[in-house]
Order: C-alpha cells, then sequence, then structure tokens
C-alpha cells in the first residue's frame, strides 16, 4: 500500500485531493476503521467467514438463491421491476443484504464524511483513527461493456467518382477541352480505386449478454453505476464496485489510504456541515433530518 497521507484538519485534506492523488476518475470510500485494524477492504458479503470454506461454485450459488428470495418480494416495494440481476442485487445492497458489491463514492467530501461522522474506540475505549480509501486499480465500468466496438465500415466513394468514362470510338473528333476533361476523370477514378479498399479494423465483438444480466460469475472487478433506486444514491454520487473474488480484500497496491487522525474527526464534522455535506443532505428521508438534528442539538449544542 502507498505510504498513507495524514490529516489532521479539514483544509488539508482538501488540499490532499486537490495536489496529492491521481489525475482522471477517482472513486472514494470512508471508513471509520482503517484497514489495519482489521476493516479489510471487502464487500459485506466477503465478512461472512464460514463463505470462504465454499467453493467459487457451491457461494455463487447461495448469493444467487438469497437474490432470487429477494427479488420475489420485490413487486410489493417498488414502483419499477429491475431489468436484471445488477439491479436486483444494487437494491438490495441498499437495503442492507450482504452483497458482492463494495459502497464507493465519486465525492471526496461524501467518504470524508463517512470516515469520520461517528469516531471509534477501540477495546481500550480510545479514540481511533479513521480513513479515506482512494481506488487506484482503474477496474472496467459496466457502462463500457455494454458498447460494442464499431462494425467494419467500408469507404463509399460519391456520385462523381462512380462515373465510367468509356471509348466512345470518337475520341479522334474530341476537342481539346472534352479530352482534358475525359482524361481528369480517368485520373480521378484510378485514384479513387486505390483508395478504396477496407480499412483494416479490429472486428466487432458482441456483447457478452450473461455477464449484462447477472454481476455473478464475473472474471474481473467492475465499477457499476447503479440506477437511482433511491434519492440516497444520488444524493451521495454513489457507485458500486462488483469484486469479482467477494471473500478476498483488495491487494495494497489497488488503493491508496488517507488517514483522518481522530483529533480532526470534530472540526471536520462541522465544517462538512457548514458545506452542505451532512445527514440530512446525503440521506433526504426522515431518519436524515432525525440523524442531523440529533448531531446539531444533543452532539454539538448547536441550534435546528
Amino acid at each position: 500500500m502507498s505510504t498513507p497521507f495524514e490529516i489532521d484538519n479539514f483544509k488539508k485534506y482538501l488540499d490532499t485531493v486537490r495536489d496529492e492523488l491521481p489525475k482522471g476518475r477517482i472513486y472514494f470510500r470512508g471508513q471509520n476503521k482503517l484497514v489495519s485494524d482489521s476493516y479489510e477492504l471487502k464487500p459485506s458479503i466477503g465478512r461472512y467467514k464460514k463463505l470462504e470454506s465454499l467453493t467459487p461454485f457451491a457461494r455463487e450459488e447461495k448469493e444467487r438463491a438469497v437474490l432470487g428470495v429477494f427479488a420475489n418480494h420485490l413487486l410489493a416495494h417498488v414502483q419499477h421491476l429491475p431489468r436484471n440481476d445488477w439491479e436486483s442485487l444494487a437494491i438490495a445492497q441498499h437495503h442492507g443484504l450482504p452483497t458482492r458489491f463494495m459502497d464507493w463514492t465519486t465525492n471526496p467530501l461524501v467518504a470524508l464524511y463517512f470516515a469520520t461522522r461517528e469516531t471509534k474506540t477501540n477495546d481500550d475505549n480510545q479514540p481511533m483513527n479513521s480513513a479515506v480509501y482512494v481506488l487506484t486499480s482503474e477496474p472496467t465500468r459496466f457502462s463500457e461493456l455494454e458498447r460494442p466496438k464499431e462494425a467494419v465500415i467500408k469507404p463509399v466513394r460519391d456520385l462523381i467518382s462512380s462515373i465510367s468514362i468509356a471509348p466512345s470510338g470518337y475520341e479522334e473528333f474530341e476537342t481539346i477541352e472534352e479530352t482534358l476533361t475525359r482524361r481528369n476523370f480517368e485520373a480521378i477514378n484510378d485514384i479513387l480505386d486505390a483508395e478504396s479498399e477496407p480499412i483494416e479494423k479490429e472486428p466487432s465483438e458482441p456483447v457478452d449478454q450473461k455477464l449484462m444480466n447477472s454481476p455473478f460469475g464475473i472474471g474481473e472487478n467492475i465499477i457499476y453505476d447503479p440506477p437511482h433506486v433511491s434519492p440516497r444514491i444520488r444524493a451521495q454520487d454513489g457507485v458500486l464496485l462488483a469484486c469479482h473474488q467477494p471473500t478476498q480484500s483488495l491487494e495494497e497496491k489497488d488503493y491508496i489510504e488517507i488517514v483522518i487522525r481522530h483529533e480532526a474527526h470534530d472540526e471536520i464534522r462541522r465544517r462538512l456541515d457548514q458545506y452542505g455535506v451532512f445527514d440530512k443532505q446525503l440521506f433526504p428521508d426522515l431518519d436524515g433530518i432525525a440523524k442531523w438534528l440529533k448531531y446539531r442539538v444533543f452532539e454539538i449544542d448547536g441550534t435546528c
């Protein structure tokens, strides 16, 4: 794992995200426990030790069976039926069912919220540091799997280039202007014939429909942008990492760790609240309002 950054105030975190992280599309995950404190980067279903003794096939069969039961109960609770297992599993993840999905976000402040909203304590009742993890492995995005490569296209000549000037037998009676015009057409035809060979491109690859229908049996980790089955997903800029080996944690080479010192948690919570990245914004429902009021009135003796 990369040498962790240590954050002791809100501004330092912003500076680190802006100046120290790789450029391009970045995914963040906030945890109130460090990987080194035995909270590994793995999906919720991978935290059940008894599943490690199962073969991959047996584990996937168990996952499919559980999702099947869950999906049978969706009819009474959703307005739009999921189109495939990806969408069904995203809904299951949202409602707390252990799955092979890991929650990530494209918003670094949302990740910081989840890292600092609650300060955990160790066995000696001492406050613990937390962390924001940055994914660096660049997994394939599900949306990219949906777009097959373009088919090979052969260039087509325009109308003029398709004109053929056949000998008429009267060439010897042509004017000089007509002879030049005929020869120009012949020259253009010769050039276009040489340039009209099919362009060599990689053949179009069909979409793997089995992969598109289900996250089970995937051969690599895949980033999935779930449908907005809940306002929370939209508010949190959430994405899901589908893990092809859900009982194994991410390798150290696949992420950067940003340690958030526990001494800075209170200041960061207050600043996030000022920036509008807090309970009632990230959880736009009654639970979020109640949690926000609890923080403002009872935790920091503020006003509502």
